[in-house]
């Protein structure tokens, strides 16, 4: 599905041959759980590479989800919402999946409506970590969607190959196929 930049450098301290070697069998196995995801469950999606950064998106029908909500878990089930919007972001080196960034996402439906920007959460998924959001849309149609990266916040172990996702980065997809649909609403069992 994607093809990463070559190795990060193994001379560190920090990042030895075999460690790196464990860090693109983790990026590896995250690949092929989006190349599922879009192949086989989404409705669309696809990936390009920003910077550092590999983006992905996948389309699906508007989902329920759990979110906190006053210090206890919560099932939402969508409302007016009828698309659903998953972005992943990935170390463009190995493929594994970096958590901490702040999402937004932009769509612009076929008839030039923009709608957004709208931050997008990270999602614990069984399968595959993302930034998802549910949108309503007026409309199906091959959309635009823009998406917006801000660099994580977070602390980077290796004094050679830490120095890494440090800058925004923005990025359009173009044709991005919207069927409007919600998953059918089924409470949780308790």
């Amino acid at each position: 599905m994607q093809q990463h930049e070559p190795p990060m450098d193994p001379s560190s301290s920090e990042a030895t041959g075999p460690q790196l070697d464990r860090a693109r069998a983790q990026g590896e196995a995250y690949s092929r759980a989006l190349q599922y995801m879009v192949e086989e469950v989404a409705h669309d999606g696809g990936t390009k590479q920003a910077g550092e950064y590999t983006v992905g998106y996948a389309i699906e029908e508007a989902e329920g989800l759990y979110s906190f909500s006053d210090g206890r878990l919560t099932w939402q089930n969508p409302a007016d919402e009828n698309v659903h919007v998953e972005i992943t972001v990935q170390d463009a080196a190995d493929g594994r999946f970096i958590p901490a960034v702040t999402v937004t996402a932009t769509l612009v439906s076929p008839s030039g409506q923009e709608m957004g920007p709208y931050e997008h959460e990270l999602v614990w998924h069984p399968m595959l970590y993302h930034f998802a959001r549910n949108w309503t849309v007026s409309e199906d149609g091959d959309y635009t969607l823009r998406v917006h990266i801000e660099p994580p916040a977070f602390m980077r172990h290796d004094e050679i190959n830490g120095r890494r996702f440090t800058q925004p980065v923005d990025l359009r997809f173009d044709g991005v196929k919207i069927e409007r649909g919600a998953e059918p609403v089924t409470p949780p069992r308790s």
